[in-house]
């Protein structure tokens, strides 16, 4: 890879400004001063740094977030604050993107990343990704319900959802459920209950496949994943 490109790629600036790092003598290539944009490296095996700081090359991103309400899941957006405007520029230089969507009063689990075929394998209908939310439901939460849940619910606009695995916690006139599924249909969670003539006015997301919510992080915060957590999720594609 071209030293200029690994620099630009990495957060370094824009390639007119590595060149200008490199003619301040900022970057060396294991040890030695290096001027030429156009060398070629390989950050695998040589050790690349700038004012004496290792540079790690990464390819791939991979960020936990618990999503707050009020923000929605998208990369960019004239009007509304995105889940990409919580990230520190250094982050947002990699450009990810999330993975799936929560609505904008949905709270939890959130993954970004800029790795595609990670995403495209967790949100491929083939590959049965179960996902599970917690809810407060504004009605009270039969076995019936449970059980019409089971076998699958036909939305307002006669899709039949496949079968979710609704659980019980609180049976009030306020409710609280936890729900698998494996879709992820446009609200789908909120047109499940009225398709059986209740309302959802709480939703979090827990997890998603082997991937659970930090409970650390506070709404609006974000880590990187493990290394266990990154495989866990690598080895169900």
């Amino acid at each position: 890879m071209r030293l200029d490109k690994l620099l630009a790629n990495m957060g370094y600036g824009s390639r007119k400004e590595v060149k200008q790092l490199l003619k301040q003598k900022a970057v060396t290539v294991d040890g030695d001063y290096v001027k030429d944009a156009a060398l070629h490296v390989d950050p695998d095996k040589q050790v690349v740094a700038v004012y004496g700081e290792h540079v790690v090359y990464t390819e791939f991103v991979y960020f936990m977030m618990n999503k707050p309400p009020g923000v929605i899941s998208a990369t960019e957006d004239l009007r509304e604050e995105t889940v990409i405007d919580l990230l520190e520029p250094l982050h947002q230089h990699f450009q990810p993107f999330p993975v799936g969507r929560l609505d904008k009063d949905t709270e939890g689990l959130l993954l970004l990343t800029n790795d595609g075929v990670l995403a495209h394998n967790l949100l491929s209908p083939k590959k049965h990704v179960p996902k599970v939310y917690y809810a407060q439901i504004d009605g009270v939460v039969t076995a019936e319900d449970a059980e019409k849940f089971a076998a699958g619910v036909e939305l307002d606009d006669g899709y039949l959802t496949k079968p979710g695995k609704l659980v019980i916690l609180r049976s009030a006139q306020q409710s609280e459920i936890e729900l698998t599924i494996q879709e992820g249909k446009f609200h789908q969670v909120k047109r499940m209950f009225e398709a059986v003539g209740k309302h959802v006015t709480y939703l979090k997301r827990l997890s998603m496949g082997s991937l659970t919510l930090d409970d650390s992080l506070a709404l609006g915060e974000y880590r990187a994943l493990t290394p266990e957590e990154l495989d866990h999720l690598q080895s169900q594609q």
